[in-house]
């Protein structure tokens, strides 16, 4: 459920960045997003007791699981300037499959040869939605594959510190040092538009609240699911993203896919759903403790 929920809302967030990817400069767009989450965790962790200290081994993680989120939330919001919805997500959905392998030889995981299959299958349909051709889109098409890359590494980093770190704690620090780091990069005298500051009217000051309202939420649930079940099980659960995307595309952008990415949307799910029955079946068949 708790991932889940990170499924429903980071496709909201993206739909409000794809929104003011045109008039806000993409560095704004990150330390706002960054900032908020800060701004709503530091205080909420003092008001519950958290301890914000973290461990050497724990911190120098936590910079760079940072330097990670930076980054692939940077080239999202920028493919999502070319690419509709759905697809810059769909296109992102090798991550998970990159994910179940990490699980399985870094990690070292269980992971079955029925899970493994079912994650293929649901690849198999994440390439019948994105229907890629990289002839007509060009080089942001590119772009989704870096961000498969980075949050694989991003959650791999995550699982390493999730049960040793408090998630408000750990989302807490993380927001500071992000923000920090893009306050410091704005300092730097450039011409590049993605480095410049706009003053935003009340209606994009409230989508930019948004996108960091929704990001903090998101990866906040994100990152207390890793607390309870393995990556290799949870990376799979995240092609719910794409129908999400698919609606709130449509709602908004008034995208929808064809027959073809119709169909594949729906072995993604039928894949995913598989994967977390065979997860609990196992579960129940697998002898107590000592």
């Amino acid at each position: 459920m708790l991932m889940l929920g990170f499924c429903v809302l980071a496709p909201m967030g993206d739909a409000m960045a794809k929104l003011l990817g045109e008039t806000v400069p993409l560095t704004q767009l990150l330390i706002t997003r960054f900032g908020v989450q800060a701004a709503i965790l530091f205080p909420l962790a003092l008001l519950t007791a958290r301890s914000l200290r973290l461990t050497p081994r724990v911190f120098r993680l936590t910079i760079l699981r940072t330097l990670l989120h930076i980054v692939g939330i940077g080239a999202m919001f920028t493919s999502l300037r070319f690419l509709p919805l759905a697809d810059a997500i769909a296109i992102a959905f090798v991550m998970p499959f990159i994910m179940l392998l990490l699980g399985r030889y870094v990690l070292n995981e269980t992971v079955g040869a029925r899970r493994l299959a079912a994650c293929c299958v649901g690849f198999i349909g994440t390439l019948l939605v994105i229907q890629p051709s990289f002839a007509n889109v060009g080089a942001p098409a590119l772009l989704p594959l870096l961000v498969a890359v980075v949050f694989a590494l991003f959650m791999l980093v995550t699982r390493q510190i999730a049960k040793e770190a408090d998630p408000i704690s750990l989302q807490a620090v993380s927001g500071l040092i992000a923000t920090l780091l893009l306050g410091l990069a704005l300092l730097i005298p450039s011409d590049a538009p993605v480095m410049q500051l706009v003053r935003p009217d009340p209606t994009t000051l409230a989508m930019l609240l948004g996108i960091g309202v929704l990001g903090t939420v998101a990866h906040l649930l994100m990152t207390w699911s890793l607390r309870f079940a393995p990556s290799a099980t949870l990376a799979p659960m995240q092609y719910l993203e794409i129908p999400v995307a698919t609606i709130i595309g449509f709602l908004i952008f008034r995208d929808w896919p064809n027959g073809m990415a119709m169909l594949g949307i729906c072995i993604t799910i039928a894949a995913g759903l598989y994967i977390v029955f065979r997860e609990q079946r196992m579960t129940r068949a697998a002898p107590p403790a000592a």
